[in-house]
């Protein structure tokens, strides 16, 4: 019966079309959609997985009502109605007719499919005016997510990991039987150290009705803005999670293209934007979230080896393999980039992030950001000289401190940006991150006075306050005996991070 629907929907007829006009269809392991002008008709095909049943026609079109539903959340310029093909009196079939439905699709306002994040990605064209939006945009749609009960889901990654496994033993000459062993076996290790700390995330209401199903391929760029769409509508259970799980898919992604300076960006972006302290602790569960998001992205993937063979098959073991690579032991560390305003620390600290293991790299905690966030204020709106007392700068400091402690506990790297021209300043961090158990690094950045003020005078729309008039006053600074590796910063971005690395290494 589904053979004679997919002719219909992709007939143009069926649409008052020309003959000649193009109906395109793309389809998933799980549905199908068809795009004709300015609609997208969306399918669930008649399948049966272990993480989802279409099987029968009420099953498809609960999944079709539940689909509408959720993704009216997240894109409602999006999502329209759904939609019957009927059987009419006359034994033919009719989109949207007044026979009885033997299918049912999700009718949706078709955009360019070609701004959809993982074609973005592949040419290339992920800027990072886009990726500043897309953290500021997941942080927001987390913000209005639901919480749910937690204890169902937290049971559920146990069955989550043992549904890939029992797919990988499938395909023991794709996967390899030890591989696929050792996987499962870090995988439940990863989940047992970190429940407790999943159980007290969903204490705090941070396991929430998300999107559960956040990459690249389900974001879409419309009138310059990112929308996600296609959220898992199937299993409420499956589409619940913590946030940084919900979040973790979009990481993974950019990971597996090869974009790990944009994922570090999505994530500094997005800790910058949800402005939740508890998220320095959660990031423990990342790394595991990310590799779990990648493990299930190899079993569905795999799932479809019925589908040009080759080039899915590939795709599979490239999601297997970063899914073990991403539950690696890592080296977390703290590094600390002081120098006066002008010096280049927060270009430096955004080049090196990405660089810090784990992946996808270190959280930047900068100053002029936390100075912003105590004031409640927006992270461009400019503050007043009284928010730059001694005491207030100290509180600042203690915060940033903290934060890049309790990270580095979490096991994961922090880099904090701030002046650091007292030498009470560099002794806190450091002893922070001796406390902490890791490695610390500090950095600090020099350019003489012209550089300084030509840089402070030509930022816009940045968090400093710093000004021509702020970089000359701080040529008074005593800064005292600098025992971090001086980095000559006067001349370009690409050379202060060859110097920095070369002072790191």
């Amino acid at each position: 019966m589904q053979d004679a629907v997919f002719e219909l929907l992709g007939n143009p007829a069926t649409y008052r079309l020309p003959a000649a006009a193009k109906i395109a269809r793309h389809q998933t392991h799980a549905a199908i959609v068809f795009l004709a002008e300015d609609r997208a008709l969306k399918v669930k095909r008649a399948v049966r997985y272990p993480f989802l049943d279409f099987s029968s026609l009420d099953k498809r079109k609960a999944a079709c009502e539940a689909e509408l539903a959720i993704n009216r959340k997240f894109a409602p310029q999006l999502y329209r109605r759904v939609v019957p093909i009927t059987r009419e009196d006359n034994g033919a079939l009719a989109l949207d007719g007044n026979g009885e439905p033997v299918e049912w699709a999700v009718e949706m306002a078709r955009f360019d499919e070609d701004k959809t994040l993982d074609r973005l990605a592949q040419r290339g064209e992920l800027d990072e005016r886009l990726l500043a939006k897309l953290a500021v945009a997941v942080a927001a749609m987390h913000e209005r997510a639901e919480p749910v009960e937690p204890t169902p889901w937290i049971a559920a990654l146990e069955q989550f990991i043992g549904n890939s496994t029992s797919t990988f033993q499938r395909y023991p000459a794709l996967f390899g039987e030890t591989a696929v062993i050792d996987l499962e076996r870090q995988s439940l290790a990863a989940l047992n150290r970190l429940r407790p700390l999943l159980t007290e995330r969903g204490k705090q209401g941070l396991i929430r009705r998300g999107h559960g199903d956040l990459h690249l391929g389900n974001i879409a760029v419309l009138d310059g803005e990112p929308i996600a769409f296609d959220a898992l509508e199937f299993d409420p259970l499956i589409g619940s999670g913590d946030l940084l799980y919900d979040l973790a898919f979009l990481l993974m992604d950019l990971l597996e293209f090869d974009r790990q300076a944009a994922a570090n960006q999505v994530l500094n972006g997005y800790y910058v934007a949800a402005r939740r302290d508890a998220d320095c602790d959660g990031i423990a569960a990342l790394s595991f979230f990310m590799s779990l998001r990648a493990a299930i992205r190899a079993m569905t993937t795999a799932s479809r080896l019925d589908v040009t063979k080759d080039t899915i098959a590939r795709s599979a073991r490239r999601y297997f393999d970063l899914a073990l690579k991403l539950l690696a032991p890592a080296k977390p560390s703290v590094l600390g980039i002081g120098g006066l305003s002008g010096t280049g620390k927060t270009v430096l600290a955004r080049s090196l992030a990405p660089l810090r293991a784990p992946a996808p790299g270190a959280l930047v905690f900068r100053s002029d950001v936390e100075r912003k966030a105590v004031y409640g204020v927006g992270e461009h709106e400019r503050l007043s000289p009284s928010a730059y007392r001694a005491e207030v700068s100290e509180r600042v400091y203690r915060i940033l401190i903290d934060k890049a402690a309790r990270v580095a506990r979490a096991g994961h790297s922090a880099i904090v940006d701030a002046v650091f021209a007292q030498a009470e300043e560099r002794a806190a961090i450091e002893t922070a991150a001796a406390a902490a158990g890791v490695e610390f690094r500090g950095l600090f950045l020099v350019a003489d006075l012209t550089t300084r003020v030509q840089r402070v005078s030509g930022r816009a729309a940045d968090a400093s306050d710093a000004n021509a008039e702020v970089a000359r006053k701080q040529e008074e600074f005593v800064t005292g005996p600098v025992t971090w590796s001086c980095v000559d910063a006067a001349s370009s971005p690409a050379q202060t991070l060859a110097n920095a690395r070369a002072a790191i290494t």
